[in-house]
């Protein structure tokens, strides 16, 4: 029994150490594995929303929107990063509307430059298109850093053209896609705000009060008004107390509404949003709304937005309208 013993023995061992005599090599793991690493993301510059790390590497496209009640119903108006809203002469206002991370077919109908536009367009480098203007509100626009395109040049001829769906001037329509690709070497913007991971972490939602009605007033003809829709949890915007749409039916909303009170100052009998200096603020995001202080102090300086304590102001992800309203007009909240 015993060399029965040893003889099995010595089997095991040459089979557990293989022919040669060396010790067996670990097994391998044999299997097919599903995970698929996460993109990495970043954020859209005019948004704070979370996108793919490349998604948004095109320059912002800033354009000089009419808004005469003829203009509208505009055209892009919904897709926009950015909407600056500024007093114009005859207490209307126009807007400078910025796209970069959703640009649509065609935007409009454009109008012409004002003397304060080169300060709100400067800090987002990038293309700004409209359709003329005073050779001196031009020429401003021309010394900054932005390549202008303006209607009736030989150089936008391809890009701009006049619908026959509305009646001149408020018919120059921008076929944005083509006006981008001719300059896409331009860099992306760079962040013009501070936003919070999500809307809860905004600063109206964390420190403000809950203001669900924001009503303007610019002029006698221009008194805008937003109300939050706490379903979609945008702002809904109103003109004269009548849904401000775009030209798909859709009521133009924000995630986020900036009121500056700003100076008007006098340019050759056109009027100037002094956006250089600082003034009060307040911003609304998620149903709640923080005053504050608005503070710009060079044409390409980014505006700084700043509680009662000088912590920064930040925004919910999302797109952005920022109204200009004139010290002497009014702004209330219910």
């Amino acid at each position: 029994m015993r060399g029965t013993a040893l003889v099995l023995s010595a089997t095991l061992v040459v089979a557990l150490t293989g022919c040669t005599g060396g010790p067996m090599p670990a097994p391998s793991p044999s299997y097919t594995s599903d995970y698929v690493a996460p993109p990495v993301t970043t954020i859209a510059p005019l948004t704070g929303i979370a996108v793919q790390q490349g998604q948004t590497l095109g320059p912002s496209l800033a354009a000089k929107i009419d808004n005469h009640a003829d203009a509208r119903p505009q055209v892009g108006l919904e897709h926009t990063d950015l909407v600056f809203e500024e007093m114009v002469e005859g207490g209307l206002t126009r807007y400078v509307a910025v796209w970069q991370s959703d640009v649509p077919a065609e935007i409009g109908p454009i109008r012409s430059i004002r003397p304060m536009d080169p300060d709100i367009i400067s800090p987002l480098g990038g293309i700004v298109a409209y359709s003329g203007g005073q050779q001196r509100f031009v020429d401003a626009m021309k010394a900054t850093n932005v390549v202008n395109a303006i209607h009736g040049q030989a150089d936008t001829a391809d890009v701009m053209y006049r619908t026959t769906a509305k009646r001149a001037p408020h018919n120059v329509i921008v076929k944005a896609p083509q006006l981008l690709a001719k300059h896409a070497d331009l860099k992306p913007p760079t962040q013009q705000f501070a936003f919070a991971i999500d809307a809860s972490g905004a600063t109206a939602v964390q420190d403000g009060v809950a203001r669900t009605k924001i009503a303007l007033r610019f002029g006698a003809p221009s008194q805008p008004s937003w109300l939050f829709d706490s379903a979609s949890g945008r702002y809904l915007r109103s003109q004269s107390d009548t849904a401000d749409e775009d030209s798909a039916g859709h009521q133009l909303s924000a995630a986020n509404v900036i009121v500056l009170q700003v100076a008007i100052g006098n340019d050759g009998g056109v009027p100037k949003t002094e956006l250089i200096g600082s003034g009060k603020a307040w911003v609304s995001s998620g149903g709640s709304t923080i005053t504050g202080t608005w503070r710009k102090t060079t044409q390409t300086g980014l505006i700084r937005l700043t509680d009662a304590t000088g912590s920064v102001i930040r925004l919910a992800p999302g797109n952005s309208w920022i109204e200009l309203v004139p010290v002497s007009g009014s702004v209330s909240f219910g």
